[in-house]
């Protein structure tokens, strides 16, 4: 049976305001436990991946927001986020004038998510679907999000971003306050996040955007 997967996106999500990045919109839910389900019927598997895509994570809103305030990190560089999810970041470094943004993605469903987001902000994102861990760096700046949360080889990827921030390319992590090894990154800057789970009540989440220790 055919499967359109843009019209499920659409039919299962709302285009909403990211609370720390009103100026953008994505795909998103806020019941995933019932998205999950619909996914694995409609995939026919208990083994289909998670809708990390359709959340809009408090790492990545923190590494959105940073992205807008210092935007002069971003403008002309070339751009990868690694394991973009809903697209979130790739599309707030486009908006920031990046000369190119990829965001790669495993996940048949975050790819076209990540399509129709850049659409929905009028930016261009170039969604590769090729296994990048472990690739040379051809790219100025990595940015990461939510990877304690989202990243079943969390290990395994922070050592390959470790190895290519020691070799020139800036790498920055937003995630949320003391996810990562304080022995390995260095927090630079901290935001609240508002969040709301599937009953509409509101909470909030300190997030931070982090650097690997004694690299620029």
């Amino acid at each position: 049976m055919y499967f359109d997967r843009a019209d499920f996106i659409k039919a299962n999500t709302l285009l909403s305001e990211v609370p720390l990045r009103p100026d953008i919109k994505l795909h998103l839910t806020k019941d995933t436990e019932n998205l999950s389900r619909k996914i694995e019927m409609a995939f026919n598997s208990l083994n289909a991946q998670p809708p990390y895509w359709a959340t809009a994570w408090p790492g990545g809103q923190a590494l959105s927001r940073y992205i807008l305030d210092h935007q002069i990190f971003v403008a002309g560089k070339r751009i990868l986020n690694f394991q973009g999810g809903s697209g979130l970041i790739a599309i707030a470094a486009a908006k920031a004038a990046a000369a190119s943004v990829e965001a790669s993605e495993s996940d048949v469903l975050a790819i076209d998510a990540i399509s129709m987001n850049a659409a929905a902000n009028h930016v261009a994102v170039q969604v590769v679907s090729d296994e990048l861990l472990g690739c040379d760096s051809r790219w100025d700046l990595i940015l990461v999000s939510d990877i304690s949360r989202t990243c079943p080889f969390e290990d395994h990827a922070i050592n390959w971003l470790e190895r290519l921030a020691r070799n020139g390319t800036r790498v920055l992590v937003g995630d949320h306050s003391h996810a990562l090894a304080q022995d390995r990154f260095v927090s630079i800057a901290s935001y609240d996040v508002p969040l709301h789970n599937h009953q509409d009540e509101e909470d909030v989440e300190i997030a931070e955007v982090w650097r690997f220790k004694d690299t620029d």
